[in-house]
């Protein structure tokens, strides 16, 4: 066998091998270095402000601040809603580890309703989680001091400070401010989330819904330095919210007060107005109710006693019901009379205790027996003589009673401040063809003629009414807000020009129409209930009818508990009648008779008001009773609109009568 060859070993390969490798290693390191040094180039100086930015958020937490709501006034400066300071517990959900344990664990340190925790769950599901959620409302001194013993157990909860909504007087002006509530599902979809960001409350109803915009103002922000565990450590930047404005109201407190005593508790609505500007000085609605209970919160014990209450405390009668108006349209028919040329005040008429319908068997009768003999336009409207408008809604028709009553602003908004307003009914061909299958009847036109039949009207829509005629016809939108201001500035008044322009061509309209209303005070249905007023006062009664009456009985032979049970008592007045300051309806739901009950609240509304200007308030007198008997029985402040017969071919009801009662039996022959 050969002997094997021994390997000659080549250094010099060997080496230059190396000092590749070595070459190749550095190059590979010297292109690492040089891509770590550009990606560290990339992240430290083009990325540098967007990480110096993450790395801040990390410390520094931007945190909405709520403006504070503005206030509300009334015309003298008397605070009617005010923000008082509070605390509430609220959550940050992404810090609970276990909302469940947290719920049942926070229960022994802060009592929680079951109305709490159900309005915390909705609004958890509504909101994002890094954001805070209200637990509890309105804590008190011995739960906010609970809680910072045992707060080191709640991770993600905290007691935060804030402003939360107060109504001094309470149901006074429940339905005219309204009331704030929790922000819900259905307001965050119609709500700029950016200026609602941290804000809990919206206006609900009232003022506080229809000048919500102004009211709110602007939300500011803090940033505040956080720890690991997201807690507040120190506020670095704060940029205060703005403020909502201030609305200063027409209302006179005093005013207001006197209106709502007038009632006496009993159920109605009351509306005062300034005929020269439309002016609201007093707008009621009895019974009232607490809007405090409703700022953080009803409970459902007190819900359900509100909204099962026979008397409908919630329901602003002077706004959202309608009623028929009875005899208190008769002063506006008048003028509408004269306007048309189909009357001229010295024009008569013969009342002779029933008026027939020419050529038909249908009759309607007056409320004296006998009737009121001959009387002309101001002796109709100071005894309230039912056959003088009967036969004058018949001459004028229907369509030209409606259209008339129409530009005095019946059957539609009269455009007041305030959302939710009823427009009420205006009896017209129109109106009923989009509710009945039957034509118009003459019998309906003459139950028009005297505020019965198909009408329904709001109280703000006759007072609306009255302060029209009071200034001589020129038309202003009632305004309860009559000025603004930001803090730290004047109030700026809000301009409410007329509507248009008057609705009576010659003064000697209207002094006809005043003189007949001034003789009601003096000498008619109301005598003796303004005796020792210092102005003039004119005015007008009515009794409508919640029922028809099926027989040919005069109520008058009713006693006065059976008469309430039946009739709405009406009153409208305005004074002094030189020169018309104040405009006044007033309306009980039960009511024996117009003068003798809704006059005193009228009065007592007038006095209110004449007070408020530095006028002595006179004092009562009692009504003259001397002829009172037959000035009730001879009047149709008693209800008017009882037919001798009913016709076989009208229906028993006619589709779209409202108020539960009483005229679906009051058409004509066709």
């Amino acid at each position: 066998m050969p002997p094997r060859r021994r390997s000659i070993k080549d250094s010099r390969g060997e080496s230059t091998l190396f000092r590749v490798r070595a070459l190749v290693g550095f190059a590979l390191i010297l292109l690492g270095l040089a891509a770590l040094v550009v990606r560290y180039s990339y992240l430290q100086v083009q990325r540098h402000d967007e990480f110096a930015l993450r790395s801040e958020n990390n410390r520094v937490k931007p945190r909405a601040i709520p403006p504070a709501r503005g206030l509300i006034y009334d015309r003298n400066g008397v605070l009617l809603a005010d923000n008082v300071p509070a605390f509430r517990l609220e959550v940050v959900p992404e810090q609970v580890p276990d909302m469940k344990a947290m719920l049942a664990g926070i229960r022994d340190v802060i009592p929680l309703g079951d109305d709490d925790v159900e309005a915390f769950r909705k609004q958890l599901k509504q909101n994002r989680r890094f954001d805070s959620v209200p637990l509890k409302l309105h804590l008190t001194e011995d739960e906010i001091a609970r809680f910072a013993i045992n707060r080191w157990r709640f991770p993600g909860l905290d007691v935060v400070p804030y402003l939360t909504r107060r109504y001094p007087y309470g149901p006074l002006f429940a339905h005219v401010i309204g009331y704030v509530g929790r922000i819900d599902a259905d307001d965050l979809n119609r709500l700029d989330a950016d200026r609602y960001k941290g804000t809990s409350h919206v206006g609900r109803s009232g003022l506080e819904r229809s000048y919500e915009d102004m009211l709110h103002g602007e939300p500011g922000y803090e940033l505040v330095e956080v720890n690991a565990d997201g807690r507040v450590q120190r506020v670095l930047e704060t940029h205060p919210p703005k403020p909502g404005k201030n609305l200063y109201l027409s209302i006179d407190a005093k005013v207001q007060r006197a209106a709502t005593e007038a009632f006496g508790g009993r159920p109605g609505s009351a509306v005062a107005l300034d005929p020269r500007n439309g002016q609201v000085m007093a707008m009621v609605s009895v019974p009232s109710f607490d809007p405090n209970l409703f700022v953080n919160g009803i409970s459902k014990a007190d819900y359900t006693a509100y909204t099962s209450a026979e008397d409908k405390p919630l329901l602003n009668r002077a706004l959202k019901s309608a009623y028929p108006p009875g005899s208190t349209v008769k002063p506006f028919l008048a003028l509408g009379g004269l306007e048309y040329g189909v009357r001229r005040p010295e024009d008569t008429v013969l009342s002779t205790g029933e008026f027939c319908i020419p050529g038909q068997q249908r009759c309607y009768r007056d409320d004296k027996r006998g009737g009121d003999g001959t009387v002309n336009m101001v002796r109709a409207i100071q005894l309230s003589t039912n056959t003088y408008f009967y036969k004058l809604a018949l001459d004028l028709g229907i369509d030209r009673l409606s259209g008339w009553m129409g530009s005095l602003g019946f059957g539609k908004k009269t455009g007041i401040d305030l959302l939710g307003e009823a427009e009420g009914i205006l009896p017209s061909r129109e109106w009923k063809a989009t509710r009945s299958k039957y034509g118009w009847f003459p019998g309906e036109t003459i139950l028009a003629g005297i505020g019965q039949g198909y009408w329904n009207v709001t109280t703000l829509q006759l007072a609306h009414a009255t302060a029209t005629f009071a200034g001589h016809g020129t038309p202003y939108a009632p305004r309860l807000v009559m000025a603004t201001s930001a803090v730290k500035e004047r109030p700026v008044s809000l301009p409410n020009p007329p509507s248009g322009p008057s609705l009576i061509h010659k003064d000697n309209y209207w002094n006809v129409v005043n003189q007949g209303m001034e003789a009601v005070i003096t000498g008619g249905t109301a005598r003796g209930q303004f005796t020792g007023f210092p102005y003039v006062v004119a005015g007008k009664s009515g009794t409508a009818e919640r029922f028809s009456r099926r027989t040919n009985d005069y109520d008058s032979n009713k006693n006065t508990a059976y008469l309430a049970t039946r009739h709405r008592a009406w009153f409208i007045g305005y004074t002094p009648t030189d020169a018309p300051r104040i405009a006044v309806a007033a309306m009980l739901e039960q009511g024996a008779w117009g003068a003798q009950d809704a006059g005193p609240i009228v009065r007592k509304i007038m006095e209110a008001w004449l007070a408020s200007q530095g006028g002595a308030v006179p004092a009562r007198n009692a009504p003259e009773q001397t002829a009172a008997p037959a000035i009730a029985a001879s009047t149709s402040d008693v209800p008017e609109d009882t037919p001798i017969a009913t016709p076989a071919d009208v229906p028993a009801q006619l589709p779209g009568d409202h108020d539960g009662g009483g005229q679906q039996d009051d058409g004509g022959h066709p």
